[in-house]
């Protein structure tokens, strides 16, 4: 669908915009994405950098919407335009009255991925002359991983933040819940299932807890949003293809933290690893989603590496930035 909104000032303030970009209405009514881009004035960038002649897509995950301008900077600061996507349905996108996050396919994502990349140059119809990176964190991650393999020959590389490629009880578990999950869906959809979001994750990020971040509450919740079963289901069917393996034709970079600590209590080791994902099985669906992968592993690193402690977060810069000297480095 045709962008006919304007750019105007963000909520981040400049040099932020964003782009209201219109989507085929549902069952809720209107749907919405939000690009975000990063306008720095006067456009100081280093033309040099790794990352010079690229569009950067950023793509958040669950429960959440971008706010990190820290890596918008970081992006710039690396040669690239740097833009992300407030998925429908959240942060800016959320609209009265909708459910939110909620989709019963993941493929419905990509009518917002393509929204937000012809805006950004990069609609597939003639070759753009600006190399693409897809940057994704968790749910966020597994979106962008299926695009790419369905799309082959649009992003010149792909870079994972904690993707939830695996379920966090293991892929057995994950193949006997799911006929259990795809049965509550058919029976209704949009039922609430129980909570098991302790806000563990929200203590270790949020300055109004234990972490260094300013964000809306209202657009990522201390407990995350309800979980709906289709919803579920839909992760679920993203995570039994990529299991099955994929064929990215891009290379691939996955940051991880060193470890996990998945408890049912609060402990202080988890303001220095993962309280989401178990690294290790993700670790392993990453080398299955293309030829050339890499994956790092982030000592100290929260869910979200890039909201990890200043010096946590400043190794992980660094590895992206080695990582594009080697597979991106500018003609």
């Amino acid at each position: 669908m045709a962008t006919t909104q304007a750019w105007r000032p963000d909520i981040l303030g400049e040099p932020f915009e964003q782009l209201t970009l219109p989507l085929r209405p549902d069952a809720e009514g209107e749907a919405v994405a939000t690009l975000v881009r990063y306008s720095p004035h006067p456009r100081l960038r280093l033309h040099h950098g790794p990352a010079a002649d690229a569009d950067v897509l950023y793509v958040h995950g669950w429960s959440d919407y971008f706010f990190q301008t820290e890596l918008a900077a970081f992006w710039h600061d690396q040669g690239a335009r740097f833009h992300a996507l407030d998925l429908r349905k959240y942060g800016r996108s959320l609209r009265d009255g909708q459910t939110p996050g909620f989709v019963n396919d993941l493929t419905t994502y990509d009518e917002d991925i393509q929204a937000a990349l012809e805006a950004m140059g990069h609609g597939g119809q003639d070759a753009p002359k600006r190399r693409l990176i897809l940057l994704g964190h968790s749910t966020g991650g597994l979106t962008l991983s299926l695009w790419a393999d369905r799309n082959p020959g649009r992003a010149d590389a792909l870079i994972l933040n904690s993707p939830w490629l695996e379920f966090q009880a293991h892929s057995a578990v994950r193949a006997a819940l799911t006929p259990l999950i795809d049965l509550r869906a058919r029976l209704g959809p949009k039922a609430t299932m129980p909570s098991v979001d302790l806000g563990f994750y929200s203590r270790t990020v949020s300055r109004t807890m234990d972490g260094e971040w300013d964000y809306d509450l209202a657009w990522r919740p201390v407990r995350g949003f309800p979980i709906h079963p289709a919803w579920l289901t839909a992760v679920l069917a993203g995570h039994a293809r990529v299991a099955a393996g994929l064929h990215i034709d891009a290379p691939v970079l996955t940051l991880l933290s060193a470890r996990s600590t998945l408890l049912p209590y609060w402990t202080p080791e988890m303001l220095s690893s993962d309280v989401v994902l178990v690294v290790r099985d993700v670790a392993q669906r990453a080398l299955a989603l293309a030829p050339t992968v890499t994956v790092s592993s982030v000592k100290g690193a929260v869910h979200d590496v890039f909201l990890s402690r200043r010096p946590v977060r400043e190794s992980a810069y660094g590895a992206v930035t080695q990582w594009m000297r080697g597979y991106l480095t500018a003609g």
